[in-house]
């Protein structure tokens, strides 16, 4: 996925005022000189690598070198990466750093987790567009690196009709129908909260249906009125208790909002001692 960062890593360094560390300036002579590590204090998945390094590279006096690499798993004491520099530097970089680090580790650790649960399946944990604002695109890398795959990264890279197009178009069919016509070139999903509405989708031959707040013993009778052509999503109750048993009633996705919007961080530290 091709993003650039660099604004959002410029912000947050503006945010945290780097300038006026009135603590570091009291405490720390200019030239003060440390030597720092990252380390993991859980295990987990590593997103954020060269997020990370954009931050230090903002910095005239860190030197820095990483022992792991975006997608890697990674164990409790481990060491991620060992910086020197400007211990000023460093204390002024370190908050940034680290909170994009663990905010998206933990993204790729819980979808991690839930890949691990479904894979004896072919079904794949797929994200949603329930991200933080201005953070999406490395919110999906993060999905990305965790072994899961993306949904539409924004309105305009699909078509996905929910009850209230439905409700304005006045029936799934018509609304498939004119989605199909106003842009053949894009996908188009259709959601559908009853067998009914399945049963009406399949003719119009969409691309994908989204079985949105569906009980297992549905998705099962589901995945039987449903052509393997069309791709077979479900959303809602998910959980790692049930992702197991909706993956095993052969559906091709599993849409899992929580791994974005509610994904605890990954428990990182940076520890630091003079040189």
């Amino acid at each position: 996925m091709t993003f650039s960062f660099h604004s959002l890593v410029q912000q947050a360094l503006i945010e945290d005022q780097i300038e006026s560390d009135v603590t570091a300036k009291a405490t720390i002579a200019k030239h003060q000189q440390a030597k720092a590590t990252i380390v993991a204090k859980e295990a987990g998945v590593i997103s954020a690598v060269d997020v990370a390094s954009a931050v230090f590279d903002r910095f005239q006096n860190i030197q820095y070198t990483w022992h792991v690499a975006a997608a890697e798993s990674v164990v409790a004491g481990q060491c991620l990466c060992t910086l020197t520099g400007s211990l000023r530097e460093l204390l002024a970089a370190e908050r940034t750093a680290l909170n994009f680090l663990q905010h998206l580790s933990g993204i790729a650790s819980v979808t991690q987790t839930l890949v691990a649960l479904v894979s004896t399946t072919s079904c794949q944990i797929v994200d949603t567009r329930k991200t933080t604002p201005s953070l999406r695109h490395l919110e999906k890398q993060a999905v990305l690196d965790g072994g899961g795959y993306n949904h539409r990264i924004d309105l305009a890279s699909g078509m996905l009709i929910k009850e209230n197009h439905i409700m304005g178009a006045g029936s799934v069919q018509k609304a498939i129908t004119a989605c199909q016509n106003y842009h053949a070139e894009v996908w188009v999903e259709v959601e559908c909260e009853t067998l009914a509405q399945v049963e009406e989708a399949v003719p119009c031959n969409p691309d994908m249906i989204l079985l949105d707040n569906m009980a297992v013993d549905q998705v099962r009778v589901a995945r039987k009125l449903v052509s393997q052509d069309i791709i077979l999503e479900v959303s809602g109750n998910i959980s790692h208790a049930t992702a197991l048993a909706y993956a095993q009633t052969g559906v091709d996705r599993l849409a899992v909002g929580f791994i974005t919007h509610s994904a605890p961080s990954l428990d990182l530290s940076m520890r630091v001692q003079s040189l």
